[in-house]
Order: structure tokens, then C-alpha cells, then sequence
């Protein structure tokens, strides 16, 4: 609704450097009055469809008896403030709208990582984003884990209404931020999430993380055999030195760097053995108990191995079950037959001889109705 169907009614806009802004003024009637807009400077820019102003920025996007809508392109910082829409009645009614210009944050970036971290060690990163309107936000992420960096720290810019924004962080590094991905995002209203962001690879120092490997499970007596030591570290070991504990190395084990061979283990080579690396940064060691194994020990059998001989097995037993259960029914069923035709011509026997003859008359009786019959 308008109260005065005359008054101009436009609104206010925010664009960042670079974009285009549009502004809309509008009455409700007209009386055949022209619509007129003026930038900052009181400068008419359009008067209805004329434009007044040669700058090729702006230029007309609609124009009616109620309404005068204009753009500027390649907005500048030069470009913020107040814009005037007038209509020249009388008197004169005006509506004013304000061009608020966001400068864009440059891409952030980061230094105090030039040079690797020694593991232990506290490192400082500093994030800097120049040319910011208003000041923009700094974030650290660890990975994807968002990490508290110190209070941002803003200068104005002597040449422009722009700010350079920096923020620090301090890491107290382990072996385990070896190769982390440190990443400083901008935040920022004229930028979308992620748009501007900056990210570096930690480099950490640290000693050897060692680890002894044998070359087979089963170490048995007369066969070869063979341990590898692996020190996980940054650098890589640089070097590697076995030994036994409470005494000397077998005369026939032989030390290659990190790879300790057993031509043809003996009982007398068990023990703990201790493989030492160095890498520079540090030394550490690790332990491996070795147990020589006779030659008729055989390797255990997988879990899987075991699965399926009992699967087998637990066929067969069902399998000879049920064969037992059909012999069983049939050997009974004949049984009972045998047994029924036995009894015929008995039953009506005084005594047990009458019944044994009638038995085996009824016996005869049908060995002569066969032949009768054949």
C-alpha cells in the first residue's frame, strides 16, 4: 500500500567489487511525471529513457511512467553510498537507496612452514588475507578438524576502505602431523563457504618407529630363516645394527643392513635379538624372540582349513544317519511279513505239534496249488 500514490519507493543493495547492482524505483501512479535517478555525486545518471550520464557501466533496464530500473556494472568501491530517485511533481518527492560495495578478500597466505618440524617442537603458522570489506573472518582446519588459532588480528589500508586481516596458530607437533594437510579459510559475506582458502603440507622430523619382521612363522631347525628390521620415520633410517641379547650374534647369521639372515638355523640360535636404527633425528630399537622349532613340527592349519574338514565330516555323519534309518524301516517291515505268513493255518491249532503240522501242511497245501495251477 502507498500512502501518497506519488512517493517513489525503492530499496537498499549490497554487491561486492566486481558484480553488478540494480536499482528499482517505483510509484504506484503516475501523472505523467518523469522518474530521474542520480549516483552519490548528485549526478543525474538516467531521466526516464535519457541517459544523462556517459558512463557505460550504466545503462537502462526498464523504464515506464511508474518505473525506472537501472544497473551498474563492474561495481567499484568508488560506487558505495546513497542513490537518489526523484519525480518531479510538485513539489518534488524523492526516495533515496544505499549501495553498500563488499570488498572481496584476497586468497589467504600462509608461512612458518617453509622448513620442517622437528617432532616435540612448537611452530607458529601465519595467515594473511588482504583487501576485505567489511573485515573478513580467518579459520584454521587440521584435516577437517577445525582448530582455535589466536584473536584475528585487522589494519585498515591507508589507499582504500579495505582491510588486511591476519591470524596466527601455534602447533605443538608429534610424529603423527607428519604430512597433515594445515589449512587457512576465508569466511567472508561475499564469498561462499570454501571459496577462498589457502592449505600447506606439515613437514615433521621424528626418529625411528621400529618394528622386527620375521621371514616365516615357523622357524624350524636346518631350514633358513631370515628378520627384517623396518624403522617408520622421517627421514627413512639411515642406518642398522643388530645384535643378541646376553651374548654375541650366531657365527652364521649374517648382518645386511636391515635384513638379518639365518642360512641354516640351530637350537642354539634362540634368543632376543635387538635391531637398532638411526635416522639422524633419533635411534630407537626393536626386540624379536626367536624359538627354533623341530623339523617334524608342522604349521598350524588355518581356521579355514578347519571349517571345512569339519563341514565334511558333519555330511558324512548325516548322510550314514539317514542310510541307517531306511535300512532300519525296511529290515522291520520284511520282518513282520515273514513272521504273518509263519503264523497261517496255526491259529486254529488245540496244541503246539497240531499247529507245527498245519503249519506245514498249509506249507505243502501251497506248494501244491502251485504246481496245480502251473
Amino acid at each position: 500500500m502507498y500512502d501518497d500514490p506519488l512517493q517513489p519507493v525503492t530499496a537498499d543493495e549490497t554487491v561486492s567489487v566486481g558484480g553488478t547492482v540494480t536499482l528499482t524505483c517505483r510509484v504506484a501512479e503516475s501523472d505523467n511525471s518523469s522518474l530521474q535517478w542520480s549516483n552519490t555525486a548528485q549526478q543525474t545518471l538516467y531521466f526516464g529513457e535519457k541517459r544523462a550520464l556517459r558512463d557505460n557501466r550504466i545503462q537502462l533496464l526498464h523504464s515506464t511512467s511508474t518505473e525506472l530500473t537501472i544497473t551498474i556494472a563492474d561495481v567499484q568501491l568508488s560506487d558505495e553510498g546513497e542513490y537518489k530517485c526523484a519525480i518531479f511533481t510538485m513539489p518534488v518527492r524523492t526516495a533515496r537507496a544505499t549501495v553498500t560495495v563488499l570488498g572481496v578478500p584476497g586468497k589467504p597466505q600462509i608461512s612458518g612452514l617453509e622448513t620442517p618440524v622437528q617432532e616435540g617442537q612448537k611452530v607458529t603458522l601465519t595467515c594473511t588475507s588482504t583487501g576485505s570489506k567489511p573485515p573478513a573472518k580467518l579459520h584454521w582446519y587440521r584435516g577437517d578438524q577445525e582448530l582455535e588459532g589466536h584473536l584475528d588480528v585487522v589494519e585498515s589500508n591507508p589507499d582504500d576502505p579495505t582491510y588486511n586481516v591476519s591470524s596466527e596458530l601455534t602447533l605443538e607437533v608429534t610424529s603423527s602431523d607428519d604430512n597433515a594437510l594445515i589449512t587457512c579459510a576465508v569466511d567472508h559475506p561475499s564469498l561462499a563457504p570454501g571459496d577462498k582458502r589457502s592449505e600447506q603440507t606439515l613437514r615433521v622430523l621424528y626418529s625411528p618407529n621400529v618394528q622386527i619382521h620375521p621371514g616365516s612363522n615357523l622357524p624350524r631347525e636346518g631350514e633358513k630363516f631370515s628378520l627384517r628390521c623396518t624403522g617408520t620415520s622421517n627421514p627413512e633410517p639411515t642406518s642398522y645394527i643388530w645384535e643378541k641379547k646376553d651374548g654375541e650374534l650366531p657365527i652364521l647369521a649374517k648382518a645386511d643392513g636391515a635384513v638379518l639372515h639365518f642360512p641354516m638355523l640351530n637350537k642354539s640360535d634362540n634368543g632376543v635379538y635387538v635391531c637398532h636404527a638411526d635416522n639422524g633425528i633419533g635411534n630407537n630399537q626393536g626386540e624379536y624372540i626367536l624359538l627354533v622349532q623341530d623339523p617334524t613340527v608342522m604349521a598350524p592349519s588355518s581356521g579355514v582349513d578347519h571349517a571345512v574338514i569339519g563341514g565334511v565330516v558333519a555330511v558324512i555323519v548325516f548322510i550314514l544317519l539317514c542310510l541307517l534309518i531306511v535300512l532300519g524301516r525296511y529290515l522291520i517291515r520284511h520282518k513282520g511279513t515273514y513272521l504273518t505268513h509263519e503264523a497261517k493255518g496255526s491259529d486254529d491249532a488245540p496244541d503246539a505239534d497240531t499247529a507245527i503240522i498245519n503249519a506245514e501242511g498249509g506249507q505243502s497245501g501251497s506248494e501244491d496249488k502251485k504246481e496245480y495251477f502251473i
